[in-house]
């Protein structure tokens, strides 16, 4: 069986009956179904003023860059003018390609590309020392479930060991906003996945309200 785009299928929200004044005319209340529709709650109106007051002419360090979460992060940075994007990744052609892409479309705003692990200090200590970022958003991390199912101890190593270095090198920097990325998976984790991206979570937490 195909999907609904196969076949054409077209999909309308129906109002209740009861809410009808004139049920002649519900044929009227018949709507497309739009994508707000299916959030299941109102939806969140940013405050573009005040997030462009925090990213504006800033130092900025995205982990995981190179990733789906951590390029599209980059990606929505830009619109607030920051004056230096710090871009660490591990995967070698995937940074170089979003690289590129925003070399591209963005020529006001300073790209450092550095590969990396978030696994080794010594590399991120020295990239704090340069260039002292202002503002980390961490999404360095191994998200698939069935893998690290099979290789817990990356996962370990990568999202607990990797974070505590990112934060940790953040506080002693004394950067203005730490921003992790975290995942649904960690709310009562039942893999390997989830369970390392909530110690990772609780350190985090541990370091905002304790500072050690």
């Amino acid at each position: 069986i195909g999907s609904s785009i196969d076949y054409n299928f077209q999909f309308y929200r129906v109002p209740l009956l009861s809410n009808l004044n004139d049920k002649k005319n519900i044929s009227n209340s018949i709507k497309k179904i739009e994508l707000l529709d299916l959030l299941g709650r109102k939806p969140i109106l940013l405050d573009t003023a005040i997030i462009s007051k925090q990213l504006a002419h800033k130092t900025i360090l995205v982990t995981g860059a190179a990733g789906s979460i951590g390029s599209e992060i980059t990606r929505q940075l830009l619109r607030y003018n920051p004056t230096r994007i710090i871009l660490f990744d591990q995967s070698e052609s995937p940074l170089h390609d979003l690289t590129l892409e925003i070399k591209s479309i963005c020529h006001s705003i300073v790209v450092e590309t550095v590969i990396g692990d978030v696994r080794t200090l010594a590399t991120l200590e020295g990239l704090f020392e340069r260039y002292t970022p202002q503002l980390v958003y961490h999404a360095a991390a191994y998200k698939h479930v069935p893998l690290m199912e099979a290789n817990p101890s990356q996962a370990i190593l990568t999202n607990v060991l990797g974070t505590k270095n990112v934060a940790d090198l953040a506080c002693r920097y004394q950067v203005e906003r730490f921003v992790m990325v975290s995942t649904d998976k960690a709310v009562n984790p039942s893999s390997v996945m989830g369970a390392s991206k909530r110690i990772a979570e609780l350190y985090v937490q541990s370091k905002h309200h304790f500072g050690f």
